[in-house]
């Protein structure tokens, strides 16, 4: 969620900041930031050797449908300031030396701890999956609807679309959207990736299996 996070906040006591796209995951599991020179939060940072920091992260479905929030997460620690040369340039990189991470999926609130946080790595289509979420959905519908062969038929009774919702090592997401509320349904691969390129290999297995369901349509 950290790897491809398109909307991030930071707080410290008395300021926040947006600061999606400028933030990094460091190899021993603290989240660095680098605050360009000039804005507020550099200048308050400026003046103080650590603060205590709050990290908000809400991950978002990439393509428009309802309901667009999959996850949020929230992370809290101590945060500390260097200066950072970049080119000419001098930015002053705030790193966050985690001590709490929650992860909050479908109303579920979990504990990851610190430890474990370090030692993950990302998705391997984390960077990748919204275009390729975007290029699915919007130029392979009738490959959305081969792969609803596989969804039981009672799952699509009232269902008006399908589309695709989430990509990851594990499957593909398809949020059955149903005049009153939605329903996300997981196709899995037959095997966990550990590579993008792995994608369109996995992704034709499912197809194969489909073919050989009896047509479903959404209706």
């Amino acid at each position: 969620m950290l790897a491809a996070a398109d909307s991030l906040t930071l707080h410290v006591p008395g300021v926040e900041a947006y600061v999606a796209g400028r933030h990094v995951v460091t190899s021993d599991g603290r989240l660095r930031i680098d605050l360009p020179v000039g804005c507020h939060l550099t200048h308050h940072l400026a003046h103080q050797q650590d603060t205590v920091a709050m990290v908000e992260v809400t991950d978002l479905v990439p393509i428009p449908v309802r309901n667009r929030v999959r996850a949020r997460g929230r992370f809290t620690g101590w945060l500390a300031t260097e200066v950072a040369t970049t080119g000419r340039d001098q930015d002053l990189a705030a790193v966050l030396d985690l001590a709490t991470a929650e992860l909050t999926v479908e109303g579920r609130t979990i504990c990851v701890d610190p430890d474990a946080f370090a030692a993950a790595q990302p998705d391997p289509l984390a960077a990748a999956e919204a275009d390729l979420l975007c290029h699915l959905d919007h130029h392979h519908p009738h490959t959305v609807e081969r792969l609803c062969r596989l969804i039981p038929g009672h799952h699509l009774q009232g269902v008006r679309q399908v589309r695709p919702v989430r990509l990851d090592r594990h499957g593909v997401v398809l949020r059955l959207e149903l005049g009153s509320g939605d329903r996300d349904i997981r196709l899995n691969f037959r095997a966990p990736l550990r590579h993008p390129e792995e994608l369109g290999a996995q992704i034709e297995v499912l197809l194969r299996h489909a073919s050989g369901c009896r047509a479903r349509r959404a209706r």
